[in-house]
């Protein structure tokens, strides 16, 4: 199952390149990584570390954790409150404490919806008290 995600991370990378209009050795060089590697990644014959893929998606001004998700390594949940996060705390029109009310919100909004959902779930359990 791991190739499955390394392969379609592959295939992914190669049509963010081409729609760039990257070559391969210039995605290369602007990601600090070398050539023969990001060719095997591409072609699903290496699964790349977090690292990797984070400089990967800098120079392809991607997401890196649209990668994460792709190479299996973050799910899409995960990755859309990251996002959401990284959102929030890069707004410049609000200030730092308001940046960090709204992601108490945020969380308190998440954390009442998770208790809704698992107290529809037919065999759920009562939630733990905080």
């Amino acid at each position: 199952m791991a190739s499955l995600n390394v392969g379609n991370l592959g295939e992914y990378l190669r049509e963010q390149r081409r729609t760039a209009q990257l070559s391969l050795r210039q995605l290369a060089d602007a990601a600090g990584v070398s050539n023969p590697y990001l060719s095997q990644i591409e072609r699903g014959l290496r699964k790349p570390s977090a690292e990797v893929l984070q400089q990967v998606a800098k120079a392809l001004r991607i997401s890196a954790e649209t990668l994460y998700v792709r190479a299996g390594i973050l799910d899409e949940a995960e990755r859309d409150e990251l996002e959401t996060r990284a959102v929030i705390l890069a707004d410049p029109s609000i200030n730092e404490r308001q940046k960090q009310v709204l992601l108490q919100i945020y969380d308190s909004f998440r954390k009442e919806n998770a208790a809704e959902t698992a107290a529809a779930a037919p065999d759920a359990t009562p939630p733990s008290s905080q």
